[in-house]
């Protein structure tokens, strides 16, 4: 939970702070990928606590669980930059990467378990 709750702080940390003054090159939309690999992380470490804390058979309900907090934390730091920072907008185009990043994560968590479970 500590490293679910540590990456959470990093995201809101990122996605907050006025970043005008980090070169980040000339990759067009960037932000999206960063959005995405952000989300990708966070489903996958909240996957694995609910996995332990919930019952390790209840593949199912972890990965959704994981997927839904993921979701709903990037639209809460969405609305967050918008109403209540200066320098940061909300985008509905983050939103979709988040929500993007978040199905990859339990994707790759799922059939990381399923290839285990056949061998």
């Amino acid at each position: 939970m500590v490293a679910a709750l540590s990456w959470a702080g990093v995201i809101a940390f990122f996605c907050l702070v006025q970043l005008d003054t980090i070169p980040l090159g000339n990759v067009s939309n960037l932000d999206k990928l960063v959005h995405l690999f952000f989300h990708f992380v966070l489903t996958i470490l909240w996957f694995l606590y609910l996995v332990k804390k919930i019952n390790p058979i209840n593949v199912r309900k972890a990965g959704l669980l994981a997927v839904l907090f993921s979701v709903f934390f990037g639209i809460a730091i969405e609305i967050v930059q918008e109403v209540f920072t200066l320098t940061r907008h909300g985008d509905v185009l983050d939103v979709f990467a988040n929500v993007s990043g978040a199905i990859c994560g339990v994707a790759v968590v799922i059939l990381f378990q399923f290839r285990t479970r056949v061998k």
